[in-house]
């Protein structure tokens, strides 16, 4: 943890430094610096606030940290970049290059550590995403980002390789890659990697629709109470398949969330194959600007572990969220959650968002 933490403030503090002027330099040291800003950009985040719930029959009340980004980007030539991200409190995220091979935007292929390329929700930065819980219950489990002890906590990521592009004028992006199938930070657990596809239509403007699969194996880190026949140390295989859509109509600018933001409405359904246990889910959200730089925000999430038991979930979410500056939001939200294997609950949750 610490060496990974040295690299993280080891990257930020170059990054920063790359950005300032230095006294005495020469004019070919000036040309060099402009040229090294020009080709370094800095990004981050930050989201904390406030929790209670009363699940389990115990009420409970916390201020949490939830995500403190850090990220730079290096533009190294016209057709090779490099990405590293750091959670400040967690681990480090991403390390990736990509070369572009085409001319245009058909075909970049990535090496390292990223989002892998299942579901509509998962490969979206946080800072986007209505929920403060972020993803839904399928996609947690089902992409990895966390919730499934077989595969361990991993954000959604992993190690390997990948080849991406935008082709026939932008109506269809394309994933196709080879990853590990373990998780960020971590060796392979067995000799077998993952096949990972995505299909991203956009026939018309504001309208995506997405279909993404994973096909490969498991290494298991732990057991889980709906899957009994797979132990710590199994290999096992770990299929996925999802669908869905989204629709954003009105003023939309991807860049200004605070200034023009669009009406949205976004579906999926996935299931997943972990050994032989079937899981399933689907969700749909809705975000509607009523006044000003306020949102109104729905959810419905529904989440099956295992199809031949009881381990179904549905949660029901309304909230507001208030943009005031750019990228920097409140968000206030309450949740019901109903269970088979545990008591209903509710969750109250306020967040505060600033990035740059």
């Amino acid at each position: 943890m610490r060496k990974t933490l040295t690299i993280g403030l080891l990257a930020s503090v170059w990054s920063v430094m790359a950005c300032l002027p230095v006294q005495g330099q020469t004019k070919d040291d000036t040309d060099w610096l402009s040229d090294l800003r020009s080709r370094i950009e800095l990004n981050g985040y930050a989201q904390a606030g406030y929790s209670w719930n009363d699940a389990n029959g115990k009420q409970t009340n916390e201020y949490n940290l939830k995500r403190t980004l850090l990220w730079a980007k290096a533009r190294i030539t016209d057709r090779w970049s490099f990405l590293f991200m750091h959670d400040f409190s967690s681990v480090v995220q991403e390390y990736y290059c990509d070369f572009r091979v085409s001319n245009d935007k058909a075909l970049t292929l990535r090496l390292g550590q990223f989002k892998n390329s299942l579901s509509l929700e998962n490969p979206m930065s946080p800072t986007v995403l209505e929920l403060i819980d972020v993803c839904a219950q399928s996609i947690t489990y089902l992409t990895g980002c966390g919730s499934d002890p077989l595969h361990g906590v991993n954000y959604g990521r992993d190690l390997g390789f990948l080849a991406y592009g935008d082709v026939l004028n932008d109506h269809l992006h394309y994933e196709v890659a080879l990853m590990s199938g373990q998780g960020i930070n971590k060796k392979d657990g067995n000799n077998k990697k993952d096949v990972l596809a995505k299909l991203d239509i956009r026939p018309v403007e504001g309208l995506r629709l997405v279909v993404s699969g994973q096909k490969g194996y498991g290494h298991a880190i732990g057991t889980a109470a709906w899957n009994p026949d797979i132990h710590e140390g199994d290999d096992y295989r770990r299929d996925r398949i999802t669908g869905g859509a989204e629709y954003k109509f009105g003023a939309f600018a991807p860049s200004k969330y605070k200034e023009a933001r669009p009406v949205s409405i976004r579906g999926e359904y996935l299931t997943g194959k972990d050994g032989e246990v079937n899981s399933q889910g689907a969700y749909v959200t809705a975000c509607v600007p009523v006044a000003g730089a306020l949102d109104m925000i729905a959810s419905a999430d529904w989440f099956d572990r295992n199809t031949k038991m009881e381990y179904d979930q549905t949660q029901a979410t309304l909230g507001l969220q208030y943009w005031f500056y750019k990228k920097c939001r409140l968000q206030l939200q309450y949740t019901r959650t109903w269970s088979q294997y545990q008591k209903d609950y509710n969750n109250l949750q306020a967040q505060l968002q600033v990035a740059f």
